[in-house]
């Protein structure tokens, strides 16, 4: 496997969550390796989150990718999720494996704070989350993170790092070298001009190019 592999992240908006299961992402899975699927779907309520969790799990799980849910790790327990993937205001690492358990994935926003990413790995976060590194459209960039982040994490610590934020096949490079274990994307895959499949694609060739 390469040192850095794909983090994926759902598109914001689900229309029809099991048709996005069976196509778009069954074609981005099966496109090559990605390590992860976090789901981020915002502003619904907690039904709707679940219900489109279920078609998601059983495409990305027996693929052998990890599904870690955003923010709530109330849900990920409930739906059956891999871990869960909190912000820095949605409850501590330590609160989470309590109730996900040992074996549960818990990965943490960092921004662009060496401070924060200390924190999480001591109460004892599987990942850290760096960025954004470039202009993204998915959401307001308010912390901007350079490239010596990821450089002084790797060195540092053993404990993964992510890197997130406007992540293309075009520039990822920088972030590869400087030590990311991941590029989690969006519209890198979802929004593709040849789909997901060649998204993923693209992405892995990017990252073993670096």
């Amino acid at each position: 496997m390469p040192d850095c592999r794909l983090y994926l992240i759902t598109p914001p908006v689900l229309p029809d969550p099991a048709r996005f299961a069976a196509e778009d992402l069954a074609r981005a899975l099966d496109g090559g390796d990605v390590a992860a699927l976090q789901i981020r779907l915002k502003d619904l309520p907690d039904d709707a989150i679940l219900a489109a969790s279920e078609p998601i799990l059983k495409a990305s799980q027996p693929r052998g990718v990890a599904v870690l849910m955003n923010d709530r790790m109330d849900l990920a327990k409930r739906a059956g999720c891999d871990g869960v993937h909190l912000g820095q205001q949605d409850g501590d690492p330590v609160a989470a494996r309590r109730l996900l358990g040992a074996e549960a994935t818990i990965g943490v926003t960092c921004h662009a704070s060496r401070h924060l990413a200390m924190e999480a790995g001591e109460a004892g976060a599987d990942y850290v989350a760096f960025g954004a590194f470039f202009p993204t459209d998915t959401k307001q960039t308010v912390h901007k993170a350079e490239p010596e982040i990821l450089e002084w994490w790797s060195e540092m610590f053993e404990i993964p790092c992510v890197a997130i934020g406007g992540i293309t096949a075009a520039n990822c490079a920088p972030l590869v070298r400087a030590g990311a274990d991941f590029l989690a994307v969006i519209g890198a895959v979802w929004g593709h001009p040849e789909g997901p499949a060649a998204g993923v694609r693209a992405m892995n060739a990017a990252i073993a190019a670096a």
